[in-house]
């Protein structure tokens, strides 16, 4: 079980904002908005198929939405989340970190709470992008009422498909250079998506597709019907199974303990 004591809170405090400060130094950082315009331009590109679907502002969102769900955000939001751990390992910090009373569980928290703002901004640069590509594109139907939800509905789905990812991004955590893996099985994971999909009684308790149901995501079709509470739960399986990965977790940061030189023993007398 983990606990806090007043100077671990406020140690906590301190790594939080110190991970914020970080954050300006890693061009990594650029490379994830990046990304968020790829999803973008993938998605207009796509609207240029003779398909014969009806390209509105709605439908642009809400294919971003659904890019993002399956081929761009999990890998993402992994890679960028592993990079900042990782950090900690290429620069030989993790020493530092070993005199700050504090446990590798705690650490964890506090970098999973910086990777949780960093997926909002991811979310709110894809919501601009959006934007920037409705006024280049001049898709019809753009109103303020339909740009509020766009806003909501992508930035909150960045957050909820981080919590989605958020077991496979722990366990990236255990090795130096995890997250590279991680990346690939965050994509096959946000890509079997699409198959989850396929059916609503899947869709509600996959972890991926249940970040659209707490969004609404077109719920004003007919064959669209999502159950709250099943989404909920789903997330809610995905952060108590990430603790309980963290718990499991053998390194300890509490404890520097000193590697036992070997004496080689001289042979004769």
């Amino acid at each position: 079980m983990i606990t806090y004591t007043e100077r671990e809170v406020s140690n906590m405090i301190t790594i939080i904002k110190t991970e914020f400060l970080k954050l300006k130094r890693y061009n990594i950082i650029l490379s994830g908005i990046f990304m968020m315009l790829l999803s973008v331009v993938l998605t207009i590109f796509t609207s240029t198929a003779n398909d014969g679907s009806f390209w509105d502002f709605r439908y642009l969102y809400e294919q971003v939405i659904k890019n993002n769900m399956t081929l761009i955000f999990p890998v993402c939001i992994t890679l960028i989340s592993g990079y900042i751990m990782n950090r900690e390992y290429d620069n030989d910090t993790m020493k530092n970190i070993l005199t700050v009373p504090i446990s590798y569980k705690k650490l964890v928290f506090c970098k999973l709470i910086v990777c949780g703002v960093v997926s909002i901004l991811f979310g709110f640069c894809c919501f601009v992008f959006t934007i920037i590509g409705e006024k280049v594109m001049n898709y019809p139907g753009f109103t303020v009422r339909y740009a509020i939800e766009a806003l909501f509905s992508i930035t909150a789905n960045s957050l909820f498909l981080y919590i989605a990812t958020m077991p496979i991004i722990v366990l990236s955590w255990r090795k130096q250079k995890g997250y590279l893996v991680g990346a690939i099985v965050a994509f096959v994971y946000g890509y079997s998506g699409l198959l989850a999909s396929s059916k609503m009684a899947l869709a509600n308790i996959y972890p991926i597709t249940a970040t659209l149901g707490l969004i609404g995501y077109r719920s004003y079709d007919v064959s669209v019907n999502w159950n709250i509470g099943l989404n909920i739960i789903s997330l809610a399986l995905m952060i108590l199974l990430s603790i309980l990965i963290t718990i499991k977790t053998n390194i300890n940061l509490d404890n520097s303990k000193e590697k036992k030189k070997k004496v080689k023993t001289k042979k004769g007398w």
